[in-house]
């Protein structure tokens, strides 16, 4: 079991105001505004019942390229914390919410030991997408659990329950997952994915991404760039090229026809969806179940 959590460094709170005065609900429990739907779900596995959670983003929205509403600026005014993914996939949030909210911010891609980090398409940047490994999932219900405690500390023994409850099913799921891949071919563990979202995935269970169709969702690629794509596709016998729920899979379609491969159309990276696939572990499962079929495992 490869483990990060522990080295995980301590709750990064960035707080605007009087972090912990917001008044509670009529019902008690805390108030926490999440960016994406998949994050709302791991806040309620590490919130027990105790938290009441809402998403910005909403289920199949696209995380990168939301445009808050003024409605989203009040939503933020009334939580009492607020939970992002940091690392440039939701800033808009955290800016946002700095003018908008008094509750503290927790951003969990943030605060991991540099090696854990892999390079982003982009000149210093960082993928974001740590989420799709289930063991720094770990680390994010861990870094949530932290997080409530600092706003509700009569309820920490539920908390770090729940927390380690899902430290016990995400460490099932990460087994499962490593055995769902173990039947897939050395020279079919290659793919092209729509957008940079999967290293993670890919570094936990020894896969190859050999190349993205699209740099930056919202950012359409040159002839080149498709044309450069085809061909590595082609040098590689690169079997899949998987897309997303939330985008378009035209121009992915397009490159298959021209390849051979086959095209993965339905994986869930940045938003949940309706079941199966409306937990985080819901989401691993769905995601890797479709792409070791369409790498050839068994």
């Amino acid at each position: 079991m490869r483990r990060y959590a522990g080295a995980l460094a301590a709750v990064a709170l960035l707080a605007a105001g009087c972090s912990a005065a917001a008044e509670p609900a009529i019902d008690g429990r805390v108030q926490v505004v999440a960016t994406t739907t998949f994050l709302a779900d791991l806040v309620r596995q590490a919130g027990a019942d105790r938290v009441d959670v809402t998403s910005v983003v909403p289920l199949g929205g696209e995380v990168h390229t939301f445009d808050p509403s003024p409605g989203d600026a009040a939503r933020l005014a009334a939580a009492e914390l607020i939970v992002a993914n940091g690392l440039g996939l939701d800033d808009w949030l955290t800016d946002l919410a700095v003018d908008a909210a008094a509750a503290p911010i927790v951003r969990l891609g943030e605060g991991f030991p540099e090696e854990t980090y892999i390079a982003g398409r982009g000149d210093g940047a960082v993928n974001p997408h740590l989420w799709l490994d289930p063991d720094l999932a770990i680390a994010y219900v861990e870094h949530i659990a932290d997080a409530l405690v600092g706003v509700d500390p009569a309820g920490e023994a539920a908390y770090r329950e729940a927390a380690a409850d899902a430290k016990t099913r995400f460490a099932e799921l990460d087994r499962w997952a490593t055995e769902r891949f173990a039947s897939l071919p050395a020279d079919a563990r290659r793919l092209v994915s729509f957008h940079d979202a999967l290293p993670y995935l890919a570094r936990a269970y020894d896969l190859e991404i050999v190349g993205v169709v699209v740099s930056a969702p919202g950012q359409e690629p040159s002839v080149g760039e498709v044309a450069d794509l085809i061909d590595e596709i082609r040098r590689t016998a690169v079997p899949a090229i998987v897309t997303e729920v939330q985008f378009n899979d035209d121009l992915a379609r397009s490159i298959a026809a021209e390849t051979g491969a086959t095209v993965v159309r339905d994986l869930y990276t940045d938003t949940l969806g309706d079941p199966p696939v409306d937990t985080y572990d819901g989401m691993i499962r769905w995601d890797v179940d479709r792409l070791a079929s369409a790498l050839g495992g068994s």
